[in-house]
């Protein structure tokens, strides 16, 4: 996992250091990187529109207030648009790229951003504009020749899209002739107006299939299937604003969308020309007043320069045009009842809190969920220890304050105390894992000292609501490496009830046998793939240990980690005995897990938090008697001197990396450890070795130099 930059994001960007400006830059471009993937390339976004923009502006912030993260080729993500085209398409690249626009949030940006265009070009009379709805859907760019669509592609990154051609053909607002000859590259939104998405998720709801979060997600994931048939199922639409690589096809902005009209396209009939600031926002307020009533989703108005000339000598500055804004609307809000809260457990394990709501409408969309985030969110705390909502918590029968930004799932924005209950009562925040009763727990960062945001069930491989993906997980080639067994397989073998813990792979064989609707006669399975998967299971009987540590799914044990701990143990019962005084309280154990190198608290206490939990015992002594973990062993030195010993190694060495010395004593049968206890040999302390000589000097351990090292080993 990469490690996560340093966040200041308390510290406003005229507050920061030019070198906490340069790890809050990093954590800026490393969050909004995967939001951008989520939403354009997955069209699962996880956070709304104003928190998405929120995080964009203080980018921006932060590199006007120091460009030079922008001089040094930092500046990436913020020059970026949307996400690279997912591999399940053909990519199309775009011959004039589609970019993004700048948004405003405050009239008195808007303001701003008319005077910059009269600055650039020199006017001292405010030039005409055009006012139109922001739609918030699925960027398209159709490219006609001699009349005919020929190519139809997403935005993309916005230099490379996917090819979606045969998807377009089915939308009915979109022509598959026009009168147009020669070379046309029209451009718009796909979008899906609030009763179709409602009828397709009435479909989903009663095919058993996932529900779409929102229209704008339910319009992509149709125009981006695999299988146009499907596409040709939802009633997609198209508005066109814009063009491409062609020449303009009139001399404003306001003519040339009446163009399109002309050839066949469904334009914005709210699309207005304005002469003046006070006329831009007029329309804004008309379209945002209009916004419930017009059936389809819209998040804000673009305002675009009208003379097509001022528009090139205009031109562009990063990602967007200087011609063109975004005036995006405030986050949508309404009052209701939080009746219930309840606790959905993730894939992962996170325990995450819900408001059941009374059902409200807010900006045309009946709400009857609400996300909490967390615990300390329910309290009245912030992400950052900081008290939000002036510190009220939030209970069943308050009344409360629901906003919906980007029409992502809505959020609990605040309490109105007054209406309080006089009986509601702090929410309880559980402590065990509602879908199966392990413990729920918050890891610590021994570093801060400061607990993880979200609560996880440590039931791993026996909780329900993490089955699915910790069989995944336990299956696969760096785990236990089950050949035959896949990710879409195990998911079927659990929804017929076959597969449902570790242990019940290894006793599919008999228990296939035993079943009248055996697995040979299921759709793509026969009876050579049946076969070949048991055998398949058969050879894992018996497996090497550090596989088999790793494929329980022990939080924050690895790949490295469960190699780590197959070294220093040599035998799972050995580390499992361990781990069991460890988690009963025995100090010297749990500090013999810490001591090892590459190991240290965090998965130490993952460790002991697994061991602990009786599910996880119970799930261990099935899984052993199918499963026969092999002890580890490796070849090293055992006649050399330091076999069998643990050394420490600390300071600075000159001769060789850390990681060479470690090889090396490694190699010689040596046992390296992170930390100095009792039970540590032997003490390499270089220049500058600091704590860890002067407890071995107090522990009275054998204290090397380099040299010393090199002519104990025979170097």
């Amino acid at each position: 996992m990469a490690r996560t930059p340093t966040s200041y994001a308390d510290l406003a960007p005229s507050a920061l250091t030019a070198r906490q400006a340069k790890a809050e830059h990093a954590r800026l471009s490393e969050v909004i990187a995967a939001h951008d993937v989520r939403y354009h390339q997955e069209d699962a976004p996880t956070v709304s529109d104003a928190d998405y923009d929120a995080l964009r502006r203080r980018l921006s912030e932060i590199e006007q207030r120091f460009p030079e993260l922008v001089a040094q080729g930092e500046l990436g993500v913020s020059a970026s648009v949307g996400a690279k085209p997912a591999e399940k398409f053909a990519k199309v690249r775009h011959r004039v790229p589609m970019l993004s626009l700048e948004n405003a949030f405050e009239d008195g940006e808007v303001g701003e951003f008319v005077a910059r265009v009269k600055r650039f070009l020199n006017l001292a009379e405010t030039p005409f504009f055009t006012a139109e709805p922001k739609i918030d859907g699925l960027s398209l760019s159709l490219r006609y020749e001699d009349g005919a669509l020929v190519t139809a592609a997403t935005r993309g990154d916005g230099t490379e899209g996917e090819d979606v051609t045969a998807n377009a053909r089915t939308v009915d607002d979109i022509p598959a002739e026009i009168p147009e000859r020669g070379a046309v590259e029209v451009r718009g939104e796909v979008y899906l107006s609030h009763a179709d998405f409602a009828a397709i998720n009435e479909r989903q709801a009663a095919a058993g299939k996932a529900l779409f979060a929102n229209p704008r997600n339910a319009a992509a994931g149709s125009l981006r299937q695999l299988d146009a048939r499907i596409t040709a199922e939802r009633p997609l639409k198209f508005f066109a604003y814009a063009w491409g690589a062609m020449p303009p096809p009139a001399p404003t902005q306001f003519e040339a969308v009446r163009r399109f009209e002309e050839w066949g396209f469904k334009t914005n009939p709210l699309m207005a020309r304005c002469a003046s600031l006070d006329e831009m926002l007029a329309q804004y307020r008309r379209i945002q007043q209009d916004r419930p009533d017009l059936g389809y989703d819209i998040d804000g108005v673009v305002y675009k320069v009208d003379d097509l000339a001022l528009q090139e000598r205009l031109g562009f500055v990063s990602r967007a045009p200087r011609w063109a804004l975004a005036h995006k609307f405030p986050p949508q809000e309404a009052f209701t009842v939080v009746e219930a809260i309840e606790i959905n457990v993730g894939r992962t394990g996170t325990l995450n809190p819900l408001a059941k709501l009374r059902p409200v409408t807010v900006g045309g969309v009946v709400v009857s969920n609400a996300t909490l985030h967390n615990e300390d969110y329910i309290k009245g705390i912030g992400g950052g220890g900081e008290v939000i909502r002036e510190g009220r918590d939030i209970r069943v029968g308050d009344t409360v304050i629901v906003y919906r930004a980007g029409d992502v799932i809505p959020k609990v924005m605040d309490v109105v105390p007054a209406k309080r209950p006089a009986d509601a009562k702090p929410y309880e925040f559980p402590t065990v894992c509602p879908a199966c009763g392990s413990h729920a727990v918050r890891e610590v960062n021994p570093r801060t000292g400061k607990e993880d945001a979200m609560r996880r069930c440590t039931g791993g491989l026996i909780c329900p609501a993490q089955a699915v993906e910790r069989l995944k997980h336990f299956v696969s080639r760096n785990a236990m490496d089950i050949e035959g067994l896949g990710g879409e397989r195990v998911e079927e073998l659990y929804e017929v009830g076959l597969v449902r813990t570790p242990q019940d792979i290894f006793t599919l064989q008999r228990r296939n046998a035993e079943r009248l609707d055996r697995l040979e006669a299921r759709e793509r399975w026969g009876a050579t793939s049946v076969r070949n998967l048991f055998a398949a299971i058969e050879a894992r009987r018996s497996v090497e240990l550090p596989r088999f540590v790793f494929a329980l799914g022990i939080r924050h044990v690895g790949e490295t980690g469960g190699k780590l701990l197959a070294r220093h143990f040599h035998t799972f019962e050995a580390l499992r005995d361990a781990a069991r005084r460890a988690a009963a309280g025995d100090e010297a154990a749990y500090h013999d897990f810490i001591a090892i190198d590459g190991i240290g608290a965090v998965v130490a206490d993952a460790l002991v938090e697994f061991f602990r939990e009786g599910h996880n015992e119970e799930m261990l002594e099935a899984l052993l008697a199918e499963v026969t973990p092999q002890p580890y062993a490796e070849s090293v030195a055992t006649d050399s001197p330091v076999a069998g010993k643990t050394v420490v190694f600390t300071g600075t060495l000159e001769q060789m990396t850390r990681d060479e010395a470690k090889a090396m004593a490694e190699r010689l049968g040596a046992k390296v450890a992170g930390s100095v206890s009792a039970k540590t040999d032997i003490v390499v302390a270089g220049p500058g070795a600091g704590s860890k000589r002067k407890k071995a000097e107090e522990l009275g351990l054998q204290i090397l130099d380099e040299e010393g090292w090199f002519a104990l080993v025979g170097r």
